[in-house]
């Protein structure tokens, strides 16, 4: 019998797939809810969102679900941050088994741009980093929730709200998710810090400890362009919002907002945006050229490796280089005095189409199947649940069956990502190694 040839993007998505299921199942069993039964579109929907750490809700997670109901909600958003293949190859290394090329290549389509010599201590690495930082910004969250809660509450909602904000999921267990806490430094400063940190990217944390390690021995450190380019585009992805938002909402939505707090109100949209979906501010209270703001940050996403979504800041990065080439009547492709391969270039256009068709088929299945729906709110839905953002104008709760089925699929391909869906759709081989003759077309 002829080998079936493995391909790791079909893996990839069947174990998403196996993870959503698995979550509709228990979400839609009695002891999941705090009364009565959840409907299975509405377990559907709610363990998608989590495992595609997206937060968008049908159903409040603070009142609707029990604590083991919020639990499950809690390991399905872990599970999705840190990516399926991850868990496995961990439980595959405490077995004391050999990764095998195939294990190899399942976690380098779920996070690692290269395959890395020594997996095992990479993949243990992750975990690490991860329990480190969600440990750390419990901790400080615990300091914060204990003032106004028991120290049995406060933990609890520390816990998950760590968890939460590093796997950038959104999920929150207070009704008007973090409005309440608007003006507090501590818990925005600290959630604000989990969201960046698990939106960056693990390589990027990874090369971040060795760059200061290297620095700190009084060795040379030299940064990779990937690290540069990620680290440039974030930074750049949080200042210049930020200052747009607090100009913008001044006389709006933040009127009333003393300096400080608009400030720090500004700052958190600029980051929470980028996946993450907490709000401190309502987005149907901001002005429609905040809300385009939102939505290009949403469409941009986090770092690749990360466990946020969109289109990530380097293939972001990578358009924009191509157009200052352009203008400058270049060429070839540079970044930090090194030229970026063509078949990149390529690649970060393909994904760009890719996204943007997913994002209008989604928005034209909620305005069909619900002609009431304003085409900003019907958008806004779009690029949210393809960035695995969350956030939204309100209309989540309200959607359709048809509506909510749109929006699980738009969840999952923006999760796994429009490329890795096409190769695992696409077929295996090429038939034939011919190409036909050449002929140009007039454009722009």
């Amino acid at each position: 019998m002829k080998d079936v040839e493995f391909q790791p993007s079909r893996a990839l998505a069947a174990s998403f797939l196996a993870a959503i299921a698995a979550g509709t199942v228990l979400l839609s069993l009695p002891f999941a809810a705090a009364e009565g039964r959840t409907p299975v579109i509405d377990a559907l929907f709610t363990a998608t969102s989590a495992v595609c750490v997206t937060g968008l809700t049908v159903r409040d997670t603070a009142v609707h679900f029990s604590p083991a109901g919020q639990a499950v909600i809690l390991g399905l958003i872990q599970l999705g941050g840190l990516g399926i293949m991850t868990f496995s190859t961990l439980i595959v290394l405490a077995a004391g088994r050999r990764i095998s090329i195939r294990e190899r290549l399942l976690i380098q389509s779920s996070f690692l741009p290269g395959l890395p010599r020594d997996l095992g201590s990479l993949v243990r690495g992750i975990f690490a980093y991860t329990l480190a930082l969600e440990a750390a910004g419990a901790a400080l969250l615990f300091l914060w929730f204990s003032a106004e809660h028991g120290p049995g509450r406060a933990a609890a909602l520390a816990v998950f709200h760590a968890v939460s904000a590093f796997c950038n999921a959104g999920f929150s267990l207070f009704s008007d998710n973090l409005a309440g806490y608007r003006g507090h430094a501590g818990v925005v400063l600290t959630v604000a810090g989990l969201i960046v940190l698990g939106g960056i990217g693990f390589p990027v944390l990874r090369e971040t400890r060795q760059l200061a390690a290297s620095r700190w021995a009084g060795r040379p450190a030299r940064p990779s362009l990937h690290f540069k380019l990620v680290a440039t585009a974030t930074l750049a992805l949080v200042l210049v919002p930020l200052a747009l938002f607090y100009v913008l909402e001044g006389p709006a939505s933040m009127a009333s907002y003393p300096a400080g707090e608009r400030l720090l109100a500004s700052f958190f949209q600029s980051v929470t945006a980028r996946t993450a979906g907490f709000n401190t501010v309502s987005a149907a209270a901001l002005a429609p050229a905040s809300v385009l703001i939102l939505l290009a940050l949403m469409f941009v996403g986090a770092s690749p490796a990360s466990t946020g979504g969109g289109v990530k800041t380097s293939t972001a990065s990578l358009v924009v280089l191509v157009v200052r080439a352009r203008l400058r009547a270049r060429e070839s492709v540079s970044a930090f005095h090194r030229t970026l391969p063509a078949e990149l270039v390529s690649k970060s256009f393909t994904l760009i189409a890719l996204a943007l068709a997913a994002v209008f088929l989604a928005s034209g299945a909620l305005l069909a199947s619900q002609p009431a729906l304003s085409m900003r709110d019907a958008l806004f839905e779009a690029f949210s649940a393809f960035g695995t953002v969350g956030l939204s104008m309100g209309i989540t709760p309200a959607l359709t069956p048809v509506g909510k089925a749109a929006i699980v699929l738009t969840m999952y391909v923006g999760r796994i990502g429009p490329l890795t869906l096409l190769y695992a759709l696409g077929r295996r081989k090429r038939r034939g190694a011919f190409e036909y003759a050449e002929e140009s077309v007039l454009i722009g």
